[in-house]
C-alpha cells in the first residue's frame, strides 16, 4: 500500500509517500509560502531527483493539487496514477479528550475536530484544511487522523487537573494534554526494542528536545506524565517559548508593561526561551558558540537547559517508582552531545551514568547506547519518526475497515 503522510501548518505543507511493504520513503517535501509572496514547492525523492518549483500558491487546496501533480509527474514522480495511493494520515496537533488513538476521518470526526479549535486555534485549522482539501482531490481515498494529544490521554486525572475552580475545567476543557505523542510513543517503543526488553514492564522516560521540547513518563507503554499542558509553552525551556512560569510574573510583565493579552501571549511563545534569556538566538548552536567565545548570558541559558530537564527526569523517576530506560530524541536531543551530558550530569543517585566517549559518538541521525556499563538506567539515543507512525496507524486502520467491508 501506498500511503500519503499530510502535516498541514498555516503557510505550509509537508509530505511524505510511503510504500508500506518495505516502510520505504518514496518521495517527501513541502509547500512554503502559501498564500504569500514567492511561493515553491520542492519535491524529493528517494533515488536523489530532486525538483524546486516556484509560483503562486493562494490556499491549501492549491498546494495538495500541485503535491499531487509532482507526485504523479512523468518526469519527477514517484506514481504512475492516484490509484496507486491506499491512504492519507493527517497530522492533527489536537484532539482534546474525544479522540484517545487515531481514527479513520468520518463527518463526525471533523466536527469533532472542528470542536476543539479553541484547543489549537494555530493548528487544527490548518489541519482541517488539508484535510478537507485532499478529500476534494481524493474523495474515494481512505483518511485518518493521527493526533499529537492521544498518547497522552492515559494520563491520570491528578496528574492532568490543574488547580483551578474545576468548573472550568469541566466548562472549557482545561486540563493537560501534552504533545508530541507520537514522537514519544515511537522513540519509547523504538528504545525497548532496540535494548531487546519488552515495551509492557518498562518504566521509561522520554526527551523530546527541538525548538519544541517535551518530556513524558511512560510505565508499561502508556503515557503518565507529560510536560506540556493544556498548549505547548508548559514545561522545558524551549527556542523560544518560557516553560514553566510563574503565572504571577506573567501578571506583573502585563502590568509594568501595559501588554495586551495577544502581546503577552506573544511574549512567552515568540522572544522567551532560550531566545529571552541568551539574547543571542533561538538555535542551540548558535548559543554553545556565543557561550564558548565567553558570553555569559549564553551559557546561562545552557545551564538553565540543563537544569530544566534534570528536574523532570528527577520528577517522572519519582512518578514512576523508578527509570530502567531515559531516550534522548528530537533535533537537540539526537545530536547535541553536551546537552545530553550536562542534563545526566549528578544523576547517578537514580543510577544514571553517562559514557563520555560513547555519548560524543552517537549524532547526525545515529541511535545507540550511551550510557556507561555499570549504568543501572539504560540512556539511549534514539532518531524520531512521527511521519513513519502516521503511515503505520494509517495502513492499520484502513486494514482494517477493509478486512470489516469483506466479512460483512
Amino acid at each position: 500500500m501506498k500511503v500519503i503522510v499530510m502535516n498541514c501548518g498555516s503557510s505550509s505543507i509537508k509530505y511524505q509517500l510511503f510504500d508500506m511493504e518495505r516502510e520505504q520513503v518514496l518521495a517527501r517535501g513541502s509547500v512554503e509560502k502559501i498564500g504569500l509572496h514567492g511561493s515553491f514547492l520542492i519535491n524529493r525523492r528517494n533515488d536523489g531527483d530532486e525538483v524546486k518549483l516556484e509560483g503562486e500558491v493562494y490556499d491549501h487546496q492549491q498546494g495538495i493539487e500541485y503535491i499531487l501533480g509532482v507526485l504523479v509527474s512523468e518526469k519527477h514522480g514517484s506514481l504512475k496514477s492516484f490509484d496507486e495511493i491506499g491512504a492519507v494520515g493527517h497530522r492533527v496537533v489536537h484532539g482534546g479528550e474525544k479522540f484517545k488513538e487515531s481514527v479513520l476521518i468520518t463527518g463526525e470526526v471533523l466536527d469533532q475536530i472542528r470542536e476543539v479549535i479553541d484547543l489549537a486555534p494555530l493548528h487544527n485549522p490548518p489541519n482541517l484544511k488539508g484535510i478537507e482539501a485532499m478529500q476534494e482531490m481524493l474523495p474515494d481515498v481512505p483518511q485518518v487522523a493521527v493526533f499529537d494529544t492521544a498518547f497522552h490521554q492515559t494520563i491520570p486525572p491528578h496528574a492532568y487537573t490543574y488547580a483551578i475552580p474545576y468548573t472550568l475545567y469541566k466548562k472549557y476543557g482545561i486540563r493537560r494534554y501534552g504533545f508530541h505523542g507520537t514522537s514519544h510513543r515511537y522513540v519509547s517503543k523504538q528504545a525497548c526494542e532496540y535494548l531487546g526488553c519488552h515495551f509492557e514492564g518498562m518504566k521509561v522516560i522520554t526527551c523530546h528536545l527541538g525548538n519544541g521540547a517535551s518530556m513524558a513518563a511512560i510505565r508499561d507503554g502508556k503515557s503518565i506524565d507529560t510536560s506540556m499542558g493544556l498548549t505547548p509553552v508548559e514545561g522545558l525551556i524551549m527556542g523560544t517559548r518560557t516553560g514553566d512560569l510563574d503565572l504571577g510574573v506573567l501578571t506583573y510583565i502585563v502590568q509594568k508593561e501595559e501588554l495586551t493579552l495577544n502581546a503577552a501571549n506573544t511574549l512567552i511563545n515568540k522572544f522567551s526561551g532560550m531566545l529571552g534569556i541568551s539574547g543571542v538566538s533561538s538555535d542551540m548552536r548558535d548559543i554553545e558558540q556565543a557561550a564558548a567565545e565567553g558570553n555569559e548570558r549564553a551559557q546561562l541559558a545552557l545551564e538553565a537547559y540543563a537544569y530544566r530537564i534534570k528536574k523532570y527526569i528527577g520528577a517522572y523517576s519519582a512518578a514512576l517508582g523508578g527509570v530502567n530506560v531515559l531516550v534522548f530524541t528530537g533535533g537537540i536531543g539526537e545530536n547535541d552531545v553536551n546537552v545530553r551530558a550536562n542534563s545526566c550530569d549528578g544523576l547517578e543517585f537514580l543510577g544514571i551514568r553517562i559514557d563520555p566517549e560513547k555519548n560524543r559518538e552517537i549524532k547526525g541521525g545515529k541511535k545507540g547506547l550511551i550510557s556507561a556499563e555499570d549504568s543501572a538506567v539504560k540512556v539511549v539515543v534514539m532518531p524520531t519518526n512521527e511521519e513513519l507512525v502516521i503511515a503505520q496507524d494509517t495502513m492499520e486502520i484502513v486494514g482494517r475497515m477493509k478486512n470489516k467491508t469483506v466479512g460483512s
